[in-house]
């Protein structure tokens, strides 16, 4: 019996730019911007010899057979170990779940360099990555999540494609803390299918990526992801509530992509003043406060 753990950030997006256009699974990807938090997915995975190859799935200690990337991931990494071997896969998710916190991707990720680490395959780290980005692409649960929450911080991603093929700029972002009010998922694989909602990201994703790589603070950030969020037009009645409230008090706040998240960037001593602003526009609602964090993925 082998086992190995890794971590994965979750990464919350402001904007971004759809480039799908290739057959070449690691040629897809996207441009945009957001950043990486210290919330995210650890994942431990068990593996032993067995006479066939089988796979189970735990997420937040309940199995699972509706985790269709992971799954993906362990596909091909059996396949190309040449024996077969029975695999059991925990993850522990500290974000909700298919709401704009790359949760899916961070799945991908982390299990795909525990399972490396385990199976003995000797991929390098950017190469394991690249398991979990085509395995997102496919699945069609993600575009450039993988590569932002590898590298992780504050940034953009310039160049499309998968790790080692897209390119990512970083920015000094002076110990900013994320705060967000979750409430539920907007399904990527839906969004990404809406040819209407496609042209309406294409409009300004990509030129936003360019100002903010010009200029990249956080008030900028913030400024272009809200305009961005307002023309895609996703905003839903109770975003928009809670949007009127942290407008009323100052706090520059946004929607994540994709998921019915209202989220800011905000100074550490600006914290509570927004926790409250946010818990008070939706009583009982929980509000999570997180770091960037700027190492990405790794094993743990």
């Amino acid at each position: 019996m082998r086992e190995a753990s890794a971590f994965a950030p979750g990464h919350l997006t402001g904007f971004f730019q759809i480039c799908d256009e290739p057959d070449d699974p690691l040629l897809k990807g996207s441009r945009g911007a957001g950043f990486s938090i210290t919330l995210g997915v650890h994942t431990r995975v068990v593996v032993e010899p067995a006479e066939r190859n089988s796979v189970v799935i735990i997420i937040n200690g309940e199995v699972t057979e509706e985790a269709v990337v992971s799954e993906n991931v362990v596909r091909k990494m059996l396949s190309s170990l040449g024996r077969p071997c029975s695999v059991r896969v925990e993850h522990e998710v500290q974000t909700p779940i298919g709401a704009g916190f790359g949760s899916s991707g961070g799945g991908a990720l982390s299990l795909a360099l525990a399972l490396n680490e385990a199976l003995g395959l000797g991929l390098s780290r950017i190469e394991a990555a690249r398991v979990a980005h085509v395995a997102e692409i496919e699945c069609r649960t993600g575009l450039g999540t993988v590569l932002a929450e590898l590298t992780g911080g504050f940034g953009v991603l310039v160049k499309p494609g998968a790790p080692g093929i897209g390119e990512t700029v970083k920015f000094r972002h002076g110990g900013l803390s994320a705060v967000c009010l979750p409430f539920g998922p907007i399904p990527t694989k839906e969004a990404l299918a809406n040819p209407e909602l496609r042209r309406r990201i294409n409009e300004m994703g990509g030129s936003f990526v360019d100002e903010l790589r010009q200029n990249g603070s956080p008030e900028r950030f913030m400024q272009l992801s809200r305009r961005f969020a307002e023309h895609v037009g996703l905003i839903t009645p109770r975003l928009r509530t809670v949007l009127e409230k942290t407008d009323a008090a100052g706090f520059p706040c946004t929607m994540a992509m994709f998921g019915e998240v209202v989220f800011s960037l905000v100074e550490s001593d600006q914290v509570e003043s927004l926790v409250g602003v946010l818990r008070a526009a939706a009583p009982g609602r929980k509000v999570l406060v997180a770091d960037i964090d700027e190492r990405g993925a790794r094993l743990t």
